[in-house]
């Protein structure tokens, strides 16, 4: 008999969900054949001690409103891409930065760049993300690190109305923060002129590339001014990134933090299923433990995430989706509900939960495998963070 939860109904199990994998047949279709071995580490967390910050936020020259607002939310001490990349920007150089999620990257650009436009008139600022959450997520920080300056600014993203866009361009903004795609569609209608903006940061290269933008990168690099200072950010570095960015910046600083393939701080096992009955009933039992507090699920589809959310609950579930094909208003507030804690479980696809800062996630699960070892990477980053221990579960099928 079931025994009713907080979360769901509790199914009996004989067998332990997680056991030691077998090998699995090179799956059919795109993707890398990934070995189930690399998912399974126990956590190792280890003390910071590679890199010792040189300055505190308040050493930096940056504008008084800027400083008041850090000082405001009781940041007293840069994270180490921070520490780098602020300092290499106030000096006007081009930057590289190797960082991932949840780093602190973010304030790492804005900072310089909001300085530049508080300070020179006719500085003007773009900001590309690969995905909508990750441009929103990149507003809501510059405008708590400039709230009090009154920098116009214009959000353009995919899946929006252009009419607000539309307003918001012709106020001629200092500061622009979009997605390539709708950023090349203003760019074709004529509603955005690139040729003054002469400051321009990629956030997540690695992703833009992956996900097929690189002809829309090299575009908008080529419409912005030419005299021009670039920060590019990426989790990882290969040749077709360091190609891309040394093409257009080939004297850009390298700022390189945490290079390690897994997160130290994540313990990694798989979860052995047989049939679409037993995954179900798997992945049940591991969202009633008590130490399932926040989880997010990946799946391949934006029909595996409807059905997978639809399954959850109805087993008495709170959960939430994200996927591309949803509007952005419903993506916007399903993250806004699982940042918060109203729903505890959020089911997405990897391009849709890209870039996500969701600091307290216990557990990702990978309910179906990733396309390749550098997606897995970006998905168990999402767990484990400031010093906790967090849990990758990956479903390998017997």
């Amino acid at each position: 008999m079931p025994t009713s939860t907080r979360r769901g109904f509790a199914y009996k199990s004989s067998r332990s969900p997680y056991s030691k994998p077998k090998p699995q047949r090179k799956p059919r279709g795109r993707g890398q054949y990934i070995n189930p071995e690399r998912f399974v580490r126990v956590a190792t967390p280890k003390d910071s001690e590679s890199y010792q910050t040189k300055h505190s936020f308040s050493d930096f020259a940056l504008d008084k409103r800027l400083q008041q607002n850090i000082a405001h939310k009781g940041y007293l001490t840069p994270t180490p891409i921070q520490d780098q990349t602020i300092a290499l920007g106030l000096q006007g150089k081009d930057v590289i930065g190797i960082a991932g999620t949840g780093t602190g990257k973010t304030a790492a650009f804005a900072l310089p760049i909001l300085h530049q436009i508080l300070n020179d008139s006719t500085s003007r600022a773009l900001i590309v993300a690969p995905t909508r959450e990750l441009a929103q997520q990149i507003a809501v920080e510059c405008r708590g690190m400039a709230q009090g300056s009154n920098i116009a600014s214009a959000l353009l993203l995919g899946g929006m109305s252009y009419g607000p866009q539309l307003r918001d361009l012709r106020t001629r903004p200092r500061l622009v923060i979009g997605t390539p795609g709708r950023i090349k569609d203003h760019l074709d209608r004529g509603t955005l002129r690139l040729g003054q903006f002469n400051l321009v940061v990629f956030d997540e290269v690695d992703r833009m590339l992956d996900m097929g933008f690189v002809a829309d990168v090299r575009l908008l690099l080529e419409h912005v001014a030419p005299k021009r200072q670039s920060f590019y950010f990426s989790a990882t570095m290969d040749a077709r990134v360091d190609g891309l960015i040394r093409t257009f910046s080939p004297d850009a600083e390298l700022v390189t933090v945490k290079t390690n393939d897994t997160s130290e701080n994540v313990h990694q096992d798989v979860v052995r299923f047989n049939g679409k009955t037993d995954k179900e009933s798997k992945l049940h039992d591991i969202l009633i433990k008590p130490d399932t507090e926040k989880a997010i699920i990946f799946e391949a589809t934006q029909r595996g995430v409807e059905r997978l959310e639809n399954e959850l609950v109805s087993r008495g579930f709170n959960v939430a989706s994200i996927h591309g094909g949803k509007s952005q208003a419903k993506r916007a507030h399903a993250l806004a509900s699982f940042k918060k804690g109203d729903v505890t479980v959020l089911v997405a696809t990897d391009v849709a939960a890209r870039g996500l800062d969701v600091t307290d996630i216990t557990h990702v699960i990978n309910y179906t495998q990733p396309q390749t070892y550098d997606d897995y990477i970006h998905r168990i980053g999402r767990s484990g963070r400031a010093g906790r221990i967090g849990y990758a579960l990956t479903f390998v099928e017997q």
